[in-house]
């Protein structure tokens, strides 16, 4: 049964309930402050069946008589085994802990529900939006006539970003795709991409109806960066089989390594192929504000499109995004007009409705909390926060570097480090690939840090992800210390005849190369 003798719209958010609306709000925050403030590890360590079975019998066509009641069941079902980003020893995929400010901004904008998609639902906050977008266009180095639009994330940015692409070429080439489709010699279009692009562009290939194998990989440098001198060989081969080279997309930060593609030479490359450049810059775009390293983002003004998360590398909640483009004409491929919502006759009046150049009809109003962040915490603080978790991730490479029984295999440029417990040449692939495979799940069960992992040449590695800035290389060398104790238990139940000499691996060369590599840029 709901609560005696109400209904719905004793429920509502107007100026008749406010005080239910104030009281539901402090109680929220009461629980939400608890739960932070007794957090002593970034996660329970509980498994996917474990929490199933408290799911089993909730009937949810049943309600609670109280608050308090419907709060210890978030409290049990979620709030009890929830990650939590904010810990220090969290280090596993591309999250961040979030300012105040922005949480405040979630409140306001879930609080008025204004979806943003046309002026008539949104007024100012379109033009806050709006003016985001411009700044971040600015920041970017793009020109007057740019523009964009915030998403849902960068998969949905570099979804766009390929439509518009394959629009744009296929116009070039006399082929409306709007009015007419795709036409006959579709399946010759291709996309190149580093061979450790985002899985997205694959994704939105599908999509588009040109498929995985439209993207071709690009193989990398030592460094993980896509190498010019292959793509331009690349390019050169499907041009010899007839096939239609399309766009390329640099990576401002691969999810992996946190490695930046050389943006002047690939956009220079692209541009006199005839292709659109595309740069995902989800992860780096924290880069963007920053006072030490914004060199590192040089060439991606010649970008035709540039995808950004918020948040990740600009400390937002998510979801906090958005898609640049170089030209604003180039929005005119999602461009529909309804009637009842965007007609076509308000378009000389000037309305601003931003579902013009939006995926998405309804959206919400993610800008405010960035604009909020702004406002208060400043552009400049949220770079120097980005350059600290560089700093940091720099020690954490030097600290890892410096131990016998860790192998790293690259020098970081963002705050990603990749490396496996490796404490001696006598352990066999498969022997490490098991081992480090267990360290993750032991360090996973028991909630005391959090790693990810990736594979490297077929082989599994541990990634560390340090998005904050709050952390210290001390909670650094207690994950350390952690997957140490692991991996070392993880060798003792492996049988003896398990461990065989090998040839040393091609990594281990690689490491010793990175030892003396741009040390001093550290």
């Amino acid at each position: 049964m709901g609560q005696s003798g109400k209904s719905a719209r004793d429920f509502l958010f107007n100026a008749q309930n406010l005080k239910r609306y104030k009281e539901a709000i402090l109680q929220g925050l009461e629980l939400v402050h608890r739960n932070i403030a007794n957090s002593r590890k970034p996660f329970t360590g509980t498994h996917p069946h474990e929490l199933a079975e408290r799911f089993r019998d909730i009937d949810l066509d049943q309600s609670f008589s109280r608050d308090s009641e419907v709060l210890a069941e978030v409290q049990a079902l979620y709030l009890d085994d929830a990650v939590y980003f904010h810990h220090p020893s969290y280090a596993a995929h591309l999250n961040c802990p979030v300012v105040v400010p922005a949480l405040l901004g979630e409140l306001i904008a879930s609080s008025i529900n204004t979806a943003v998609e046309t002026w008539d639902q949104s007024a100012g906050a379109t033009f806050i939006e709006q003016k985001l977008i411009d700044w971040t266009a600015g920041k970017i180095g793009l020109q007057k006539q740019a523009d964009g639009v915030f998403t849902s994330g960068g998969t949905q940015s570099n979804l766009m970003a390929l439509l518009l692409a394959r629009d744009w070429f296929c116009a070039k080439r006399g082929h409306d795709i709007k009015t007419r489709g795709l036409p006959a010699d579709f399946a010759k279009l291709r996309i190149f991409a580093s061979e450790i692009g985002h899985f997205s562009l694959k994704k939105a290939a599908a999509t588009l109806g040109l498929g995985y194998e439209a993207v071709i990989p690009v193989p990398c440098d030592r460094y993980f960066r896509m190498d010019p001198h292959a793509l331009r060989r690349e390019i050169k081969r499907c041009q010899d089989r007839g096939l239609l080279p399309m766009a390329v997309v640099s990576t401002a930060g691969t999810t992996d390594f946190g490695s930046i593609d050389p943006l002047p030479e690939i956009a220079t490359l692209g541009h006199a192929r005839g292709m659109w450049v595309h740069t995902d810059a989800a992860y780096g775009c924290g880069l963007l504000v920053s006072p030490k390293h914004r060199h590192l983002l040089r060439g991606i003004e010649l970008s035709d499109s540039v995808t950004v998360d918020y948040h990740k590398s600009f400390f937002q909640p998510v979801s906090c995004s958005a898609l640049l483009v170089s030209d604003k004409r180039h929005l005119s491929a999602v461009t529909y007009h309804a009637d009842y919502l965007n007609p076509r006759n308000q378009l000389p009046e000037g309305t601003p409705d931003l579902v013009n150049k939006s995926m998405q009809t309804t959206r919400r109003f993610d800008a405010l909390k960035l604009w909020l962040t702004l406002r208060t915490v400043g552009a400049r603080n949220i770079g120097e926060a980005f350059d600290r978790v560089m700093h940091l991730t720099r020690q954490t490479y030097l600290l890892f570097l410096s131990d016998p029984s860790i192998e790293v295999i690259h020098q970081p440029q963002l705050s990603t480090l990749v490396f496996r417990f490796h404490p001696s040449r006598q352990h066999s692939e498969a022997v490490l690939d098991e081992v480090n495979a267990s360290i993750r799940k032991a360090l996973y069960r028991s909630g005391e840090a959090l790693v990810a992992g990736t594979k490297v040449r077929g082989h599994h590695y541990l990634k560390c992800t340090l998005l904050n800035p709050a952390a210290t290389i001390q909670d650094i060398q207690g994950v350390l210390k952690r997957i140490k104790q692991h991996g070392q238990e993880a060798l003792a139940k492996q049988k003896t005849d398990h461990s065989v000499p090998v040839s040393l691996p091609d990594s281990y060369s690689l490491r010793r190369g990175m030892e003396n590599a741009r040390l001093h840029d550290l």
